[in-house]
């Protein structure tokens, strides 16, 4: 492994430009689903899934990506990453039908797997311990930077060039990305391992069977098939525990949940994406539905709190390099929860600039939590399992933000009729002021579980803190 500290920042900024990408492409296509649903002539339940298919992919199959990059070699794996984003991208922008569409989706998924898995890995081989926290400052900048382009990337490409340029615009970003990757990044010496295709299998049916049966509920209502689907899904996690329990190689070493620290991040992270990572969707509603603004103004109150987050990780990860990450982490949370409490306030003709307050704390709380929560994970990790603990990261957090999304859009239709939810979701219509006041109490009713959510997700980070003896035992095994 070549770690010239010349190379260092051509390597971070390649990692940098691989979750950029995958960043803006969460948020970009949000504000292009109206004109998506009119121009493909899509039902309105078939153009959610344009959002959900990516979530899906990169959350069942992070994890086993991160482990092929310990096995061939995570630079190699890593740009293969860009080069089927590339693709999955062009194909998303000619895809002449919603389900081409959705495929090509898939496609895209597939590709920032290969870059989410291993990109915390990648930097975890070229920085030092004392050196990471800003290093991962600076990749927590650029979701935070991604999701502000997605935001306004949408908005405007949509509007003035039309809905197809929103993914073309990642083929010249990503050629440039794999071109730094080639280049600058070496692979790191190789860990025999294998994948673990039965706990994949079934990890991809939980995952699937859950978000189907709950969207299928928010479209439609409660019915047999679709509540099958989520029960089903629940129980197939007792299978997929015992499954990875006495797997030689598997999908969740089990084994690194005992480590205290390292276990107790990780679930940080989880309940942080469940319980903040929808609140960019009932903001969104909130505002075109009951404010009357259109996607693209709406999305604009937010963006000062992404751009408070992408100018403030880099500072909060160097921070978390001279004290206790969790601390800071915890911390970070606290602030989010905090934000959710200005928007929990918000009514029908609620000032807006509460929003853009609102906005500003949660980004300022997300600046700490990211990258020092990433920074204790990655800390925690076993060396030789650096690109498996980045892949369970990446995984335990879009399985989070998975299941934010399929609660949030449940979650605002069992306020008001469904139909009348999906309509003010897409932009094409504004609700009168009677239903206004009903989804108002759906909207704090979600957001009160969310910020439940963060509180417990905080104490978890302020927990990796405490001493406790023998806290490290279990890392000597991985050595």
């Amino acid at each position: 492994m070549n770690n010239n500290s010349n190379n260092k920042n051509y390597v971070l900024i390649s990692v940098l430009i691989g979750m950029l990408m995958s960043a803006i492409d969460v948020t970009i296509v949000i504000l292009a689903l109206p004109t998506i649903t009119v121009d493909l002539k899509a039902p309105f339940i078939d153009t959610i899934w344009i959002i959900l298919i990516y979530l899906l992919v990169i959350a069942a199959l992070t994890t086993q990506f991160g482990k092929i990059g310990d096995m061939f070699g995570r630079g190699r794996i890593f740009n293969i990453g860009f080069i089927i984003f590339i693709i999955g991208s062009a194909m998303s922008g000619a895809a002449p039908n919603i389900d081409f569409l959705i495929f090509s989706r898939a496609i895209q998924g597939f590709g920032a797997v290969l870059l989410q898995a291993n990109g915390n890995a990648i930097i975890a081989d070229y920085f030092s311990q004392g050196e990471r926290g800003r290093a991962f400052g600076i990749t927590s900048m650029g979701w935070s930077i991604g999701a502000v382009l997605g935001i306004i990337l949408g908005g405007t490409i949509t509007t003035f060039i039309g809905w197809r340029y929103i993914f073309y615009i990642n083929v010249p970003i990503g050629i440039i990305g794999s071109i730094m990757a080639m280049k600058y990044i070496n692979d790191n010496k190789k860990t025999v391992t294998k994948i673990d295709i039965p706990g994949t299998i079934v990890l991809i049916l939980v995952l699937s069977l859950i978000s189907y049966g709950a969207i299928e509920i928010a479209s439609i209502g409660v019915a047999t098939l679709n509540s099958a689907c989520i029960i089903s899904g629940i129980l197939l996690i007792i299978p997929f525990i015992f499954i990875e329990k006495t797997s030689k190689h598997p999908l969740m070493d089990m084994r690194v949940f005992k480590i205290r620290k390292l276990s107790l991040s990780l679930l940080a992270s989880i309940l942080q994406a469940i319980g903040y990572l929808s609140v960019l969707f009932i903001l969104i509603m909130y505002l075109q539905g009951i404010r009357g603004f259109s996607p693209f103004d709406a999305s604009l109150l937010l963006v000062p709190g992404y751009l408070i987050s992408s100018l403030l990780s880099p500072k909060m990860g160097k921070l978390s390099d001279r004290i206790q990450p969790g601390t800071v982490a915890g911390v970070g949370i606290l602030f989010m929860a905090v934000g959710l409490v200005v928007y929990i306030l918000m009514g029908v003709s609620t000032p807006l600039y509460l929003v853009i307050v609102g906005s500003v704390i949660t980004g300022f709380g997300g600046s700490m939590f990211w990258p020092s929560n990433t920074s204790a994970v990655m800390s925690n990790a076993p060396p030789k399992l650096y690109g498996s603990t980045s892949g369970l990261l990446r995984t335990l957090s879009n399985i989070g933000t998975l299941f934010s999304y399929v609660i949030a859009i449940t979650a605002a239709a069992t306020a008001v009729p469904r139909y009348v939810t999906f309509e003010v979701f897409l932009g094409i219509d504004k609700l009168n002021g009677n239903i206004s006041a009903k989804f108002i109490v759906g909207i704090r009713s979600a957001l009160i579980v969310a910020m439940i959510v963060l509180i417990v997700a905080s104490i978890s980070s302020f927990a990796t803190s405490i001493k406790a003896k023998n806290i490290n035992a279990d890392v000597t095994k991985y050595k």
